[in-house]
């Protein structure tokens, strides 16, 4: 298990981690969350021993490989199929070897190490991995150079994901990948087969991907069992609960106070006085939870323009007189709340770029309303932004003639106040840059608003402000997102682009999700057919159905422990700091049964196979 105990960190003198500790049970899904600038990542360095800490000690299993995504696999002229395969650098290296070797010893150890480690079936898990990632059988095959920044980090991703380390380190996985790639990465991870911890922002990977939530809150660390909604719902309790308990304190001490200050004075009262004044001193001060900042998005009302405001008959278009999309009729009215599905390299950001204008149709006719403004957000323009200049000078240089107090104005409107409009977007954080791209996208009070990909970089309470403001927004929203929670809150229609089609898609974001998760699962192997075994005895026969019982009666007792310890485990009084100790040792509990469960369930099947085999 992972273990940190204690541990002190500060960054420029501000401290991130104070006496910090949990612990994290061998084989589980934890999604680490916190504010934005609370220290997370810096966490990532500490566990990977890049950071030296200033108290505490955070302690892994002897030999445990700790893994990581890299800031970006380099341009280079390696296929990335080979990029891959040598993110494995132990079976790298004993291939290497085997073709020098001549010691027989030696030669024998590096084949059965190579089988261990199935080093035969690499290049087949490497290109599934790449697939789910979005590349192609003939991508895999190109070198890294042919390919941008972006997509690099996916390459990077299946790196790391292919050398399948002891402990995987994820720090925001999903911010370079579509909704598809996202939904294929939460389905890897849930079957992972040893430790992940991951920083996301993603409500839906934190709900289905993970078993714990490891929280990084005033600088303690609190690890809680289950997804994002039972920890935000768990936490809100304890939270009202420590509001309640810091009101009666604040009044209790109220009181105390009040009895000391009237009866000091007074020689008949001087005892009780010095009494309740003890009482005050030895109290315990409870300090109420810190309420988080609300995060805001205001986007400025258009006026309402009669329907359709974009029309289009038998359009195409593409690129260099080869066409992406054909044949689209369709028409967006300004109460629409669209979401473009489909893999990458369908044409959903040709189809962005059409509708806003940025791309002139190859064939038919597409008409806007006359007096139609579009506001385009995608994630190149926040790394488009003028490094050296200040929220507040952008602005300035799109509407020079507004008096500086309503620029301020329009900032603060999404989150960017006094300090934040006047630091330099080299030092502002990646939400803080996507805020001000959304300002600048919606500077014209737009009809249609175009957003690809809004959320990257956005913490989940900055997604939750979104989310509201896109509700409340009155103009249409065509949106393209990997985030499955923002759209099923947002979109009330959704296109699929596919085949170079664009058309409605009848079913729902979940039946979508299933028909994505169908299509990666591998296809199931032919039956062999085998020469039919002689009948078993009735002795064994019996035999059999005796053990299948013992393995069903150790099954269900495990059920039943798993679920007294889960009960145990959601009793919000174990987490706190005095009972720390217990919460480690539940904790182990818990890990140790699921570990005999997995047991337990496979003897079961093994034992009914084996039954139904021999029933006939």
């Amino acid at each position: 298990m992972l273990r940190i105990d204690n541990i002190t960190y500060s960054v420029e003198g501000r401290p991130l981690f104070e006496e910090a500790s949990a612990t994290i049970p061998t084989g589980h899904k934890v999604g680490l969350v916190g504010r934005n600038g609370a220290g997370k990542t810096t966490l990532f360095r500490l566990i990977r021993g890049e950071l030296s800490l200033e108290g505490g000690e955070i302690a892994l299993p002897a030999r445990a490989r700790v893994g990581g995504v890299a800031q970006e696999v380099p341009s280079s002229s390696t296929s990335l199929l080979d990029t891959v395969l040598a993110a494995d650098t132990e079976r790298a290296a004993l291939l290497a070897e085997a073709h020098t070797a001549t010691d027989p010893g030696r030669i024998a150890e590096i084949q059965t190490r190579l089988a261990d480690i199935d080093a035969w079936s690499a290049e087949g898990r490497a290109s599934s991995i790449l697939r789910g990632l979005g590349f192609d059988a003939e991508a895999q095959q190109r070198p890294c150079s042919d390919f941008s920044g972006g997509w690099r980090m996916r390459v990077a991703l299946a790196g790391v994901l292919f050398a399948q380390p002891d402990y995987l380190l994820l720090d925001e996985p999903t911010n370079y990948l579509d909704l598809e790639g996202a939904l294929w990465l939460e389905s890897y991870l849930q079957k992972y087969p040893h430790t992940v911890i991951v920083i996301s922002h993603d409500r839906g990977l934190l709900n289905r991907a993970v078993q714990g939530i490891l929280h990084l809150d005033n600088r303690k660390l609190t690890y809680w069992q289950g997804g994002y909604d039972q920890f935000a719902r768990q936490r809100a309790e304890r939270m009202a609960v420590q509001a309640a308990e810091a009101r009666k304190q604040d009044a209790r001490r109220a009181h105390l106070q009040s009895f000391v200050d009237r009866f000091r004075a007074k020689a008949s009262k001087a005892v009780q006085a010095q009494s309740r004044l003890k009482m005050l001193e030895k109290m315990t001060p409870i300090t109420p939870p810190e309420e988080a900042k609300k995060q805001v998005f205001t986007f400025p009302e258009p006026e309402e323009l009669s329907p359709p405001i974009i029309g289009m008959e038998g359009v195409s278009v593409g690129y260099d007189g080869r066409a992406i999309l054909r044949g689209l009729s369709l028409r967006i009215d300004q109460d629409d709340r669209i979401a473009l599905l489909g893999r990458n390299g369908e044409g959903k950001s040709t189809l962005s770029k059409l509708l806003a204008g940025k791309l002139a149709p190859m064939a038919g006719q597409i008409t806007r309303s006359s007096k139609l403004r579009i506001g385009y957000f995608a994630q190149h323009q926040v790394d488009e932004l003028h490094l050296d200049e200040t929220p507040l000078q952008h602005i300035q240089r799109m509407r020079p003639e507004e008096h500086q107090s309503k620029l301020r104005a329009r900032l603060a409107g999404f989150g960017l106040l006094a300090d934040q409009a006047d630091t330099v977007v080299g030092k502002l954080s990646g939400g803080q840059k996507a805020r001000l791209s959304l300002v600048l996208a919606t500077l014209d009070a737009p009809h249609l608003l175009i957003l690809d990909e809004p959320t990257n970089h956005l913490d989940i309470e900055s997604r939750e402000a979104l989310v509201e403001a896109l509700t409340a927004y009155t103009g249409a929203v065509v949106l393209v997102s990997h985030d499955m929670h923002l759209l099923s809150l947002v979109a009330d229609r959704l296109w699929l682009v596919k085949g170079g089609q664009v058309a409605p898609y009848g079913k729902d974001l979940e039946a979508y999700r299933a028909e994505l998760l169908e299509r990666e699962a591998p296809p199931p192997k032919p039956e062999k057919k085998e020469a039919k075994p002689a009948r078993p005895s009735r002795e064994a026969v019996l035999a059999l159905r005796a053990e299948v019982r013992k393995c069903e009666e150790r099954v269900t007792k495990l059920e039943e422990m798993r679920g007294k310890v889960a009960d145990k485990l959601a009793d919000p009084g174990l987490y706190e700091d005095a009972r720390i100790h217990e919460l480690e040792g539940w904790n182990r509990k818990f890990a140790e049964i699921e570990e005999a469960m997995g047991r337990a369930e496979a003897l079961w099947l093994d034992a009914q196979e084996r039954l139904e085999a021999a029933e006939g």
